[in-house]
Parts: structure tokens; sequence; C-alpha cells
């Protein structure tokens, strides 16, 4: 079994960037496909991005040319680079499977407020 723990996320200006990490431990880590989701306040969690084993990205239209997913097997990591933040990228951004299992757990996730 694969566990996530999510950091990097903090306040940051408009236009900004920041580099989220998602860090697993659990020995089946590189035959997983991750991905990014996120929750805005108010909103349902929706998908960003995802990387599987082989290196395949998917992402949704809203982040194409901002958001960039990566992952560092070596070091059990899949990292996001966001770059050109605006207002509404602001959210809890979580990591987890790609796709979801049926009866996912979350964990707590990492704060992106994103100031105008």
């Amino acid at each position: 079994q694969v566990r996530l723990a999510e950091s990097g996320g903090c306040l940051v200006q408009a236009g900004g960037s920041l580099r989220l990490s998602c860090a697993a431990s659990g020995s089946d880590f590189k035959l997983n496909s991750v991905a990014w989701y996120r929750q805005a306040p108010g909103k349902q969690r929706e998908f960003v991005s995802a990387i599987d084993s082989g290196g395949f990205i998917s992402r949704a239209d809203f982040v194409k040319g901002r958001f960039a997913i990566s992952r560092d097997s070596a070091k059990n990591t899949v990292y996001l680079q966001m770059n050109q933040l605006k207002p509404e990228d602001t959210g809890v951004y979580y990591c987890n499977t790609y796709p979801l299992i049926p009866t996912p757990t979350w964990g707590q996730g990492t704060q992106v407020t994103v100031s105008s």
C-alpha cells in the first residue's frame, strides 16, 4: 500500500510560482500513476494533472502551459511546478493515485493561496 504526503503550499501573489511535493512511502510507488487534485473553497475536488510510471502525463485544460508534473522515482516523490498562478488556483492540493480507487483515502493536503 502506498501512502502519500503533500507539502509546499503557501501564500503567493498572482503571477508567482510554487512547487508542491508529494512524498510516497510503500514498495508499490514506482508502479503507480499519481495525480494532483485540488479543492477550492465551496467547490468539489477536481483533477489537476497525473503522471504514470512511464512518464506519460495528462492534465486538466485549465493548467496547460502553467503547471508541470514530474516524478523522481529515486526519491519516491511527485512534484507539481505551478507557474503564472491565479487567484482561482487557490485551494487545498492533494495527491493520490490515478485513477482514484472507489473509496480513496485523502491526506491533509497542502494549502495554496494566491492573492490578487
